[in-house]
């Protein structure tokens, strides 16, 4: 009998790249604590995505992370918030991570930022309706053409892996995913395919569709996959990860994440039922959607101490 992981593979077939390729550096500025590059390079539908990569100086990098930044409804806003640049404070994980030793790049998902068909940059649109329109245009048009919007971003979240990768700034089992809200979504379907992937954090995204119908809570656009929820829903997603780290943020006011708690037990009981050691981890906090200073903290926390015991283990063998 397949196990979940691969019925999730016949069914989404996702497009992993693990492929070298060039990129160019736009610009270079430098920090007291480390080196922020905005880079291009071509996606896999001759697209240019811009990114921020964030080297750690002056200490030893003891992890790499792909960061994917938030929706927020505000596209105008991608890669920029989570480098510290526009928006909210407790979206800067780049260079909050960076400053403990932790490499990361930061791209632009598709319709966000740079990526957006009618204006590109960091400046509202004159009708935020317009921004809105092009993006449900993206999912519609694909949809028409039997294709998903999903696919497009896990191809794109995984070469922007194969980016971070190949430029070996830390060990290969020190390289990890994090994402809040939109970006917790983009982790939620990339980790189970990506096996470079061993430490992943989804925050404010850990709901389940049947509880989403249930309380009328909004389906973001890349997850408007026909037919998924009729054979799987977001535990199967979290299960396929197998026993690589996985850690769900949540808040107990958070809409997006409602049974996050829920969810997390029925997949630690799997585990423990099956004699495997835990490998999924729930901190829920109070509030609602939005960070706090308290969740960035401790999933800053959560990195540099999973990367420093990984590297103590590396040692040890």
């Amino acid at each position: 009998m397949e196990n979940v992981k691969e019925r999730l593979e016949a069914f989404l077939r996702f497009q992993i790249y693990s492929e070298n390729f060039e990129f160019q550096v736009l610009e270079t500025v430098q920090n007291s604590n480390y080196e922020r590059q905005l880079l291009s390079y071509i996606g896999n539908e001759n697209d240019e995505i811009r990114a921020y990569l964030f080297i750690p100086k002056n200490q030893k990098i003891i992890g790499s992370v792909l960061v994917h930044h938030q929706h927020n409804g505000e596209r105008h806003w991608g890669k920029s918030e989570a480098a510290g640049i526009v928006g909210d404070p407790w979206m800067y994980f780049c260079p909050a991570l960076a400053e403990k030793g932790i490499a990361c790049l930061a791209p632009d998902s598709i319709c966000f930022e740079d990526r957006r068909t009618n204006q590109k940059g960091t400046e509202a649109t004159a009708n935020e309706m317009d921004d809105w329109i092009q993006h449900y245009n993206q999912m519609c048009y694909r949809l028409l053409k039997g294709k998903r919007l999903m696919n497009k971003v896990i191809a794109d979240s995984s070469q922007a892996l194969s980016l971070l990768c190949h430029l070996n700034l830390s060990s290969p089992e020190n390289v990890g995913i994090l994402g809040h809200s939109y970006g917790g979504n983009t982790v939620l379907f990339h980790s189970p395919f990506d096996d470079r992937i061993k430490f992943s954090c989804s925050s404010g995204a850990v709901c389940s569709f049947a509880n989403k119908f249930e309380n009328g809570t909004g389906i973001e656009m890349a997850e408007v996959i026909p037919d998924f929820s009729i054979q799987f829903d977001v535990p199967d997603l979290i299960e396929a990860v197998g026993d690589r780290k996985f850690l769900i943020v949540a808040a107990c006011g958070d809409q997006y994440s409602k049974d996050a708690k829920s969810i997390y037990e029925t997949l630690l009981n799997r585990q423990l039922n099956n004699d495997q050691n835990p490998s999924v981890f729930l901190k829920e906090f109070d509030g609602g959607h939005a960070l706090t200073k308290e969740r960035f903290d401790y999933i800053i926390k959560w990195f540099v101490n999973n990367f420093k015991e990984s590297s103590s283990c590396e040692l040890k063998r």
